[in-house]
Order: C-alpha cells, then structure tokens, then sequence
C-alpha cells in the first residue's frame, strides 16, 4: 500500500494516548496503527512527539471585512496554525459590516477565501434588529447565532434584550442552530459603569469592579432559562466565574442542552495581572481572582468546562492607549497561546482531556463532522507537538498583526513543531509553509 504520507512512531492522541502510525491519502486519514506496513510518499517520523488532532477554535475575531487593520484572516489565521490550530469560527463582530444578514456572510466568506491558511466556519449575529434575517443566515452555512446581552462595544451590532433573545432562541431552534451568548447583566454592568464616570474613577481596578461576578452569574442563568423554555441549544462563551460553570453543570443535569466555554487568559491570568499589565489585559468579562482562577483548572480536570476557546479579540496600539481605563479597547490577542497554556499543564490535564477540550468538543458540539478527532475517514488535520520542549513566549514568535499579547514573557511547555491541514504541511518550525488555501465549513 502506498500512502500520500506517513507520520510514524508519535504518541497518538485520541481517547488515550499510544505510539502509532498514521497514514493519510489525499485529505484523510485511512489508517492509524502500530507498524504500518504500507508506505509513504512523504514521511515524518514524529518519535518523541505528540499527534494531536488539530485545534478547532470557536472564538476568534478577525474583524474582515472592514477591520482587517485590526487583525485580518491572514495574520489571525497564521497565528491559529502557529498555536496548533487547524479551524476557527469567526465572530460576526467586528467586522464591518457585521454578519446579520445573506449579503454580510457572502462579503465575510469572500475575504476569508484565498486569505486564511486555516480552514474557517462562521458565526451569525442575533439582534433586535434582524431576526428576519436568521433564515437567510442559516441557509449561508452559519455555525449559529452570537447574541450580546449587554452592550458589544460596537454601534452597529445591538445586544439582545430578553425579548429578542427569547424570539431568536425559538427561531435557531426551528433551524437547528446553536445560540452563544456573551453573557453579563446589561443593567448592572452600564449603572456601575456610570457610578465611576461620575465619581472620575477611570483605573483598571475601577473597571474590574463594574463588571462584578454578579453580572456575570445572573445573565448565565437568565440565558439558561430561556433556552429551557425555548428548548434552544445554547453555549455559553467566556466564562470566568466557578459559579457560571456550575449552573451550565447543573442545567445540563436537568436536561438543558448547554455547554460552555472558558479562554486561556482566565486560566493563565488574574486580576493581578490585569492591574500590572494594564490595557493587554482588559477583556468582558474581566479578569477574577486566583480563587476562581483555580477553580476554573478544577472544573477543566473535572470534565465540567466543554472547550478552551481564546476569544482573540485584537486592536491597534492606539486603541490600547487611554488615560482612562473604560475606553481602552477590550480584547485579549491570544490565539496562539490557548493549547500552549493547557499543554503547559499536561501533568494535571491530559494530553486526551486537552484534545476534547481543544478539538473534538467544538467540533461536536458545533457540528463539523470530519474535523476535531483522528480517527479514519477525518480530515488529516494534525498537530505534532513536542510536550518536553519549553520556550518563553516572545513578541517575535507571533504571528498576529499587532503582537500585542499579555502571554509575551511567560514560560509555556509544549511547542508545536508542525501543523498539517487536509494532508498538507501548512506551519513548520515557526514558518507558514505555501499559500493560503483555508475552506469555509458548515454544521452537518
């Protein structure tokens, strides 16, 4: 048997962990195995590496069209691949326009073609103002809906009040699609806000106080009991409280079906940091405490977190300069930077738990059934890591736009040494490797 390529002798990762082969034809995998005795065109020995399927990241914003300056498909996507990612869903804000309608998907789906070195899926928005366009969206290919309930920070995409939350929970239900929610009290967090502009209070611990844990855990609920009555599928994205994660475990106990999300920032960082490191840091909802940073990593070992998303949410340097706090733009540049932070780790999470958290739960959960696992008739979509290589992340070794990362200068533990998508070497040893040929995936 001749195969296109053979990675030989890695640790496997699946469900467990083994030392295989596996051999890949055209885009997929067709066998995975001790010895493989058929042979390779092209073949990697990956001894003393580990085969990860590669990362699905469901949380990223791109901002193309109309934002590119702020990141772009290129540059978010060369990252992605750097951290050992194969696929990303890309937000429907920042881009502008934002996606709430056919026209708006067609224009994202065209800039992310022939720019993206990594293969994308798109979220649609849910707002006030275009319910009637859900069906048009869903018909384009969407991985489902992204609702704000509170403010986004951007004009032209309005955050859902319960109302229209409620109302497009029964239509995505009607379509078969998810809804996200970015969940934090609208109320709560805009009356706080103008309690500190009033007393001229502009910090960062100011802005970590207006987005109290409260905002955060009530809306969770809120969203929970909607999808209830709605029988919606919903996720939850961003989560940074202990108390979030344990109503997302306990609804789903009780037949909701919801999953969730953290992001490697709240994992790796505290509010600490957001003070030392100022505007790299400022994200919605904030930065916690070691307390519920810890708590975070237990409800990780515990199977209670679906996936680790990096909710890479770029801008230029003068959006990340403000005298005041509050107008500071709010987003953490981290794509590269969320499978090093749990494979930093791997002694308390897996490298088996990493690969769910990381690969196969979005996949799953979001639908794309050829991506997340390796596992015969999937994309050959390979990550091959080595977990006894450490390195200190620096600004040179990112590949985003603007390099504006809070990780820079901290000790990670698992390098990724090459990254294949569809069969193809697409990153080695630090370079992208041949021109941009990233496909638009659709749920189902």
């Amino acid at each position: 048997m001749i195969y296109d390529l053979v990675i030989r002798n890695g640790t496997v990762v699946r469900q467990s962990e083994a030392v295989a082969d596996v051999a890949i034809d055209g885009e997929s995998i067709v066998e995975i195995a001790p010895g493989i005795s058929g042979k390779g065109k092209l073949e990697i020995d990956a001894a003393g590496l580990h085969v990860f399927p590669a990362g699905v990241d469901p949380h990223v914003h791109f901002n193309d069209p109309g934002r590119a300056d702020w990141e772009g498909f290129d540059t978010g996507s060369a990252a992605l691949l750097a951290g050992g990612g194969g696929t990303f869903f890309d937000m429907p804000l920042n881009s502008s326009p934002p996606t709430l309608d056919g026209p708006s998907f067609d224009a994202k789906s065209s800039a992310a073609l022939g720019k993206s070195y990594a293969d994308f899926g798109i979220w649609g928005g849910l707002t006030p103002g275009n319910l009637d366009r859900l069906e048009e969206l869903a018909a384009r290919g969407v991985v489902g809906f992204k609702a704000f309930m509170c403010a986004s920070g951007i004009d032209d995409f309005a955050r859902a009040d319960d109302w229209a939350l409620f109302q497009g929970m029964l239509l995505a239900r009607q379509l078969g699609l998810i809804v996200a929610v970015h969940a934090e009290n609208h109320e709560i967090t805009a009356g706080l806000r103008e309690m500190a502009r009033r007393q001229n209070l502009a910090g960062v611990r100011e802005y970590l106080r207006s987005r109290p844990q409260v905002a955060e855990n009530e809306a969770i609920g809120r969203a929970i009991a909607i999808a209830r009555e709605t029988q919606c599928p919903l996720h939850i994205v961003h989560v940074s409280t202990s108390r979030g994660v344990e109503l997302v475990a306990r609804a789903r106990e009780e037949g909701v079906d919801v999953t969730c999300e953290t992001c490697a920032h709240y994992l790796v960082l505290s509010a600490d940091d957001a003070v030392n490191l100022g505007a790299l840091a400022k994200c919605a909802p904030p930065l916690r405490s070691p307390e519920d940073q810890k708590a975070l990593w237990d409800h990780l070992s515990q199977g209670r977190i679906d996936i680790v998303a990096s909710d890479h949410s770029p801008a230029p340097l003068s959006m990340k300069s403000s005298s005041n706090f509050f107008d500071v733009w709010g987003g953490v540049a981290g794509v590269q930077s969320t499978r090093a932070a749990l494979t930093t780790q791997a002694h308390l999470i897996p490298p088996p738990l990493i690969a769910r958290v990381t690969s196969s739960n979005p996949a799953r959960r979001f639908g794309l059934l050829r991506k997340g696992v390796l596992e015969l008739g999937f994309d050959a979509d390979v990550a091959l890591v080595n977990l006894g290589e450490s390195f200190t992340l620096t600004r040179e070794m990112l590949l985003d736009r603007h390099k504006l990362s809070p990780f820079v200068g901290l000790r990670f533990r698992g390098k990724v040494r090459q990254m294949i998508l569809r069969g193809r070497t697409v990153f080695q040893d630090n370079d992208i490797i041949g021109p941009p040929a990233g496909r638009l995936v659709r749920p189902g």
